[in-house]
């Protein structure tokens, strides 16, 4: 089963929590059954069923409710007695393909949320760039964010990060598959280097945006931009504020950046 069918609907449904734990559970399960039904071996089966947690938990809001969605299926399944003939290298396989989309430095970024496809129509507006201007996505998880940014900057030079090697594949193929012209590789957001780049954008959390805008004061020129979605940085007074079509604000940030108390007010389109 496709993780990317699977992510694009949860972020709502994290309001809702502990419902996609019980969806995640019950599809898991539901898909486990349905093979053991059939002449599949029982490994198969239980790779179905993990497959399905694993593919929830890449919208996990924290890294305990991720640790939940993925965990809940083999749990239960080793508590019911069921998967009792499956090899000890099953196992230890399924915790490598876990361990391997999500690495232990990834646990502190963000979850995996998409950037809605529409979510920056109207940027160029506000922040303006130069053709060929390097556009930085800076956990780019499955290319969602780097459609956007294709949409407000047609001529852009694209450049995603993704810390996951899995993800990354993902959104490499997917962005081919969508005949999407970016740069996308595996490698640390904070170690990336942001110099020459005139746009990074962002979709993380709150906490991890004075990082980030840390980060871009060392790195990133004069006039060059940082852009948030949806999470304010403290202390900052944006150039603009971009109300997106969800109602979530883009927060723009310009360098040298501002501080002070005044806020303006967002832009509705």
């Amino acid at each position: 089963m496709s993780s990317a069918g699977l992510v694009a609907p949860l972020p709502g449904l994290q309001r809702l929590w502990p419902l996609p734990a019980l969806l995640a559970w019950g599809l898991a399960w539901a898909a486990f059954l349905a093979l053991r039904g059939s002449t599949a071996p029982l490994w198969v089966a239980v790779a179905a069923g993990l497959t399905v947690g694993v593919s929830f938990s890449l919208t996990g809001a924290t890294p305990m409710r991720r640790l939940l969605l993925a965990g809940g299926f083999p749990v239960s399944l080793l508590a019911s007695g069921l998967a009792a003939g499956l090899p000890a290298w099953a196992w230890l396989s399924a915790l490598a393909a876990l361990l391997a989309i999500y690495p232990l430095k990834a646990w502190r970024d963000a979850p995996l949320f998409p950037t809605p496809e529409a979510a920056l129509d109207g940027l160029a507006e506000l922040a303006p760039l130069p053709p060929a201007a390097r556009v930085i996505d800076a956990g780019c998880g499955l290319g969602h964010g780097l459609a956007a940014l294709r949409r407000a900057y047609p001529l852009a030079l694209l450049d995603g990060v993704e810390h996951s090697g899995p993800i990354a594949a993902a959104a490499w193929w997917r962005c081919r598959r969508q005949g999407l012209r970016a740069r996308i590789r595996r490698g640390d957001m904070w170690a990336a280097d942001w110099r020459g780049a005139s746009m990074v954008y962002l979709f993380q959390r709150p906490e991890s945006l004075p990082r980030a805008v840390t980060k871009a004061q060392a790195e990133l020129a004069p006039g060059a931009w940082l852009a948030s979605l949806e999470f304010e940085a403290a202390g900052l007074v944006p150039r603009a504020v971009l109300r997106c079509p969800d109602g979530r604000p883009l927060w723009l940030y310009r360098m040298p950046f501002a501080e002070s108390a005044q806020v303006p007010r967002p832009r509705r389109r």
